[in-house]
């Protein structure tokens, strides 16, 4: 089977915003005040929306498929990092979440058994978090 690639642009925007573009969507990234002057989220925050829409995409795609009653899923993420690895003043830690907790409700008349296999198989078919779980291979190309 053949791959289907995904592809988002970047670029420097004002002071600490980056714009992005993807197909014909474009959005904007920021820090708070005083970094920033936030205007958007930031990537750590997009970081999240994307495990969240990609939890509650799968989980509609399942209820389809599966004919399942459900009628709805909210998600919340929480993670924790050393914002010191980030800013150059520690290296003694990785950069990334050194946790990350997913709370899922599921909004439908299941047992909490039921509901633990539909998020359980939402999550072995969401790709943003398969690739948390999982390291892909990142090439980086300078030009």
């Amino acid at each position: 089977m053949a791959l289907k690639n995904v592809k988002i642009q970047g670029s420097w925007g004002e002071n600490m915003q980056v714009n992005l573009k993807a197909r014909n969507f474009e959005m904007k990234i920021d820090q708070p005040a005083p970094m920033g002057e936030d205007t958007g989220a930031t990537p750590l925050e997009y970081f999240f929306f994307a495990l969240a829409g990609c939890i509650v995409t799968i989980g509609k795609i399942i209820a389809k498929q599966k004919r399942l009653d459900v009628r709805g899923i909210d998600v919340e993420v929480i993670g924790g990092l050393n914002p010191e690895v980030l800013m150059g003043k520690c290296d003694s830690e990785r950069a990334g979440f050194q946790n990350i907790k997913v709370i899922v409700e599921v909004d439908a008349d299941m047992t909490e058994d039921e509901k633990k296999a539909f998020v359980a198989e939402i999550d072995s078919r969401c790709p943003i978090s398969d690739n948390i779980e999982n390291a892909s291979d990142i090439v980086f190309e300078v030009k």
